[in-house]
């Protein structure tokens, strides 16, 4: 256990563990929905996969429409490589970032769902649909982020084979 513990950086917590455990709770008090475990390292693992899925939805959604709407506008990928191993700091400032995007996506799904409790019963497919369509929408949304994160990878080689 020790050793998953070291293992656990600020990003985790801040990215994954701390919006999940918020959402939880908040979905609880806003919601007839509840997630809470009573276990805490069950609970832990609940919590930090709910926090990935709202950082996935946070980086395919949210951050796509914000930059569409030109709310948002990035550095060239190369730049902030370079800059990166000039200046450790701004790693630091990407993670607060991404912290934030995080926990923006927390709050507009928060909305979704209770949207969604209110007016589920309006929706013109059964219930018993809600597992099938939550999982695939899951697959989905893993799918599309594992491609954007190796295509993170191939921009950091190239940028860094570029460098050398």
């Amino acid at each position: 256990m020790k050793e998953i513990l070291d293992k656990i950086t600020s990003y985790n917590l801040f990215n994954y563990l701390l919006p999940g455990i918020l959402f939880v709770v908040i979905l609880e008090k806003i919601t007839t929905y509840t997630f809470i475990q009573k276990d805490v390292i069950i609970g832990a693992f609940v919590y930090y996969f709910i926090g990935l899925v709202i950082s996935r939805f946070g980086s395919l959604i949210v951050e796509p429409f914000l930059k569409k709407i030109s709310f948002l506008e990035f550095a060239d990928y190369k730049d902030f490589v370079s800059a990166s191993k000039k200046d450790p700091k701004i790693e630091i400032f990407s993670e607060a970032n991404n912290m934030y995007r995080t926990l923006s996506a927390m709050f507009i799904l928060l909305i979704s769902v209770k949207l969604y409790e209110v007016f589920w019963n309006k929706i013109l497919y059964p219930a018993e649909w809600n597992i099938y369509i939550l999982v695939a929408s899951l697959l989905l949304m893993f799918l599309f982020s594992y491609k954007k994160q190796t295509a993170y990878v191939v921009k950091r080689v190239n940028a860094n084979k570029e460098q050398t």
